[in-house]
């Protein structure tokens, strides 16, 4: 069998889910992300330009992963992340503002403004505090937990914690739609999961089917392959480069604590030789501390 892409790199996922032609795929996975009742089930989606422009030269310009627009009106953002850069609240929020704000033309009331939500989907663990693989996140009164509007709609999805859940056995894909779809990003990389998968999509779910044979066929386009691998080189050198700046960071608050720590011995008139000796820190590096 072919090597499928890795669906959790964002340029396979745009290629399986946000082009033109895949829109049925979109919208089986955007009903069972968003848990639509069966009456209010999306039937068509349209792909929307993925990129921002920019209004003012000191903008930053913005390319969504997936941008969509419902029956209604609502848009829709799916990012997936690989990485975690340590901005996702902001990102986010920067991100929904932006398709939000877009919609607004001149001569527009507000009135006419249409309800806009992001998806999130991270390949890492995010919200530590939080047990389950799926949040959803809107705007509340503090207190009386009273919803001011539904116009804002945040979910996180963590591959980690349902991975999780599926070893445990916890989660079935055949009895829940949203387990289907976030399992198939990770299929590249569980054969188990892959098989499980071609079952349902023979047996029950004809749009699953569809997903799997395109992803099967992109898999194998050449000029396909060429820019995902480019890609995912980047992301990898991405993750390095995240990795060094994590190490970078500790090993400075670590000699930061060590020099507070240094400090505090030279206010007891400890000498230079004997704090050297205890904190690691060359003569030197002590002697500075002490006459700064």
């Amino acid at each position: 069998m072919t090597k499928r892409l890795d669906l959790r790199v964002d340029f396979a996922f745009k290629s399986l889910f946000g082009t033109h032609g895949n829109e049925s795929i979109l919208a089986a996975f955007l009903n069972a992300a968003l848990r639509f009742p069966n009456e209010k089930k999306i039937q068509t989606v349209q792909l929307l330009d993925p990129h921002f422009n920019k209004e003012n030269q000191e903008d930053k310009r913005s390319i969504l992963d997936v941008h969509a627009q419902l029956e209604d009106g609502s848009r829709v953002n799916i990012e997936i992340q690989l990485n975690n850069k340590h901005d996702m609240e902001k990102r986010t929020l920067y991100y929904w503002s932006k398709m939000y704000s877009s919609q607004m033309k001149e001569g527009m009331d507000y009135g006419e403004l249409c309800k806009t939500i992001t998806i999130n989907i991270v390949n890492f663990r995010y919200l530590s505090h939080i047990h389950d693989y799926h949040s959803t996140f809107q705007l509340y009164e503090r207190e009386q937990k009273l919803l001011l509007t539904d116009m804002l709609e945040i979910h996180f999805m963590e591959l980690p914690k349902l991975l999780i859940k599926w070893r445990n056995r916890e989660v079935d894909p055949r009895e829940d739609q949203l387990v289907r779809w976030l399992l198939l990003l990770e299929a590249s990389e569980d054969e188990e999961i892959t098989q499980v998968l071609e079952e349902i999509a023979m047996q029950e779910d004809q749009v699953l089917k569809k997903a799997m044979d395109e992803w099967e066929r992109v898999s194998q386009d050449p000029e396909v392959l060429l820019a995902y691998e480019a890609r995912r080189k980047a992301l990898l050198d991405e993750k390095s480069a995240l990795k060094r700046a994590e190490k970078l960071g500790e090993e400075r608050g670590e000699k930061k604590g060590i020099q507070k720590v240094a400090l505090g011995m030279i206010q007891e008139g400890i000498d230079s030789k004997m704090i050297s000796k205890l904190t690691g820190l060359t003569i030197e590096d002590v002697e500075k501390l002490r006459y700064q």
